[in-house]
């Protein structure tokens, strides 16, 4: 379980690793386009969801928990990519299946250490 920590006050929310590193690449992608959005999370613990403006002004990290690879799922880069874009801003949505790798029309992406 890794975290995304916004801001320097640390504020913190618990991810599965294999999830934080797809919002990595949305939220790497977004702030290169200089496209602020709203991020919502729901949080694990019951009390309800946090919603961040995520800005290049705003510091972030993403913490993972373990140094394992992560194979990213293009289809789910891609649907996270469309919420983001979206008026109600990114939402963890759940992973697609990816393309069979014998399937040259669908290259998987590269791994995230």
């Amino acid at each position: 379980m890794g975290s995304f920590i916004y801001d320097a006050t640390a504020n913190a929310v618990e991810i599965e690793d294999r999830t934080l590193a797809h919002l990595r690449v949305v939220v790497m992608n977004k702030l290169r386009r200089s496209e602020p959005f709203m991020l919502e999370l729901d949080m694990h613990d019951g009390s309800g969801h946090r919603s961040y403006w995520i800005h290049q002004g705003v510091p972030l990290q993403f913490r993972f928990f373990t140094n394992r690879p992560v194979s990213l799922n293009r289809f789910w880069i891609e649907a996270l990519m469309e919420c983001a874009s979206g008026p109600n801003g990114l939402t963890i949505v759940p992973e697609p299946p990816a393309a069979q790798p014998s399937d040259p029309a669908e290259p998987r992406l590269s791994t995230i250490n």
